[in-house]
């Protein structure tokens, strides 16, 4: 009988590293999350070191005491590589190798890994694969070292692996190519935006830090179907779902990807296409989850994403989520939103009053409308039920009194003809 051979990857070992150079940052809390990063990308965190510096060393990112300590703790643990807090040069990317004779990785790997594993559609591939391209070509030289010592695992993934060994030339070539393709998925956003326009449809986009339950909340309003996990980064690939109203107005949602902290440049130049389903919006839903600890930071590391997207000038309703899990008194506001609400996705809790405010959003953007329409006219009906919200009709002899708010663009047109 032949031999049975155990063909499973073992998971990679890592040791997450991160430079602290204030007493009062966030270091910890960053590695917090460098490691549930790590844990999405398959790996297991088996240690931790933090070195507190004045600024982080130029050339190996630790320095040289700190770096003996990091060599022990790997050769000790039977560590496979270790991750680092931040985004490394290509220098001390290659120093780093080097002097620990392990694979490194930084934190933009680790996101683009899975990033890579996450994307479905098209254009989350071509997005993934242009974000791991530029990545990748600045540090060629210093990448090279460590695809060599060491095959799979975290950061070799995904639609960019197949270039890396090429030269910089080819890669630019690729990117150019991507960009081009990223151009016609513009191109037909922008087709599909303006039929919205057309028919005054409103549209609202679901933003947030990422695992604060926006794709739980798209799912629970209009049963789209996506994947909500208690993971990182779940998906990916934005969403776009119509949502009826109590009152029979319609609105657009899209689930956006989640926001996180040091998220890497190359990633946000590469979503600007989808992240502009939010610079379009008329409405940005910003979920919250209220049961994180760091739910005030990540409120500023939203706002602060947003104002790099240039997203700004909107109207934000702050949905405070996961109420369920909420124990003890917590003081929730967000004095730069322009509504509150407080829900929970996952059991409906406060979901009503949600609604209600969108609806007294989506009438403030409509005119009222009081008048009698001959019933030669009662075509006009059909297009307040269309676009509007009908309040009431009446069938008299003079004709149909209506009631009803219309949005201003086709107010004119209601009444004329």
């Amino acid at each position: 009988m032949a031999e049975l051979y155990d063909m499973r990857e073992e998971a990679e070992r890592v040791i997450l590293v991160a430079v602290s150079t204030d007493d009062g940052d966030d270091t910890e809390e960053s590695v917090d999350e460098l490691a549930e990063l790590v844990k999405t990308a398959g790996a297991t965190a088996i240690d931790r070191i933090i070195q507190n510096r004045e600024r982080v060393h130029p050339g190996t990112y630790l320095g040289k005491g700190k770096i003996e300590e990091v060599r022990g703790r790997a050769a000790e643990l039977h560590a496979t590589g270790i991750v680092c807090d931040d985004e490394l040069s290509p220098a001390q990317l290659r120093n780093l190798e080097d002097a620990l004779q392990i694979k490194v990785m930084d934190r933009t790997m680790v996101i683009l890994d899975i990033f890579a594993s996450h994307a479905v559609t098209r254009e989350g591939k071509i997005q993934v694969e242009l974000a791991q391209l530029r990545y990748r070509a600045a540090r060629l030289v210093g990448l090279r070292n460590s695809l060599s010592r060491l095959g799979g695992g975290i950061g070799t993934r995904g639609p960019g692996e197949k270039k890396l060994e090429v030269d910089r030339r080819l890669i630019h070539e690729r990117i150019g190519q991507l960009k081009s393709e990223l151009e016609n998925v513009k191109r037909h956003r922008e087709v599909a935006r303006q039929q919205r326009d057309r028919n005054c449809t409103v549209s609202a986009a679901i933003v947030g830090y990422t695992n604060a339950g926006k794709s739980t909340l798209l799912n629970y309003l209009t049963d789209a179907g996506i994947l909500a996990q208690d993971m990182l980064f779940a998906t990916l690939d934005p969403t776009t779902r119509t949502l009826e109203l109590p009152s029979g107005q319609k609105i657009l949602l899209t689930d956006t990807v989640g926001f996180i902290r040091k998220l890497p440049h190359h990633l946000i130049e590469a979503f600007k296409s989808t992240l502009e389903e939010a610079r379009y919006s008329d409405i940005i839903l910003h979920v919250v989850d209220v049961s994180n600890p760091q739910m005030e930071t990540q409120i500023h590391i939203v706002y602060e994403t947003l104002r790099q997207l240039e997203i700004t000038d909107k109207t934000v309703i702050t949905v405070f989520n996961k109420m369920d899990r909420l124990t003890g008194d917590v003081i929730l506001r967000d004095f730069r939103s322009d509504f509150q609400v407080k829900i929970s996705a996952k059991t409906g809790e406060g979901i009503p009053a949600l609604l209600e405010t969108l609806e007294g959003i989506l009438r403030s953007r409509k005119v009222y409308l009081e008048k009698v329409f001959p019933y030669a006219r009662a075509g006009k009906i059909q297009s307040i039920r269309r676009y509007g919200e009908l309040l009431s009709e009446e069938y008299t002899e003079e004709g149909i009194a209506v009631k009803a708010y219309v949005p201003a663009e086709i107010y004119g047109s209601i009444l004329q003809g």
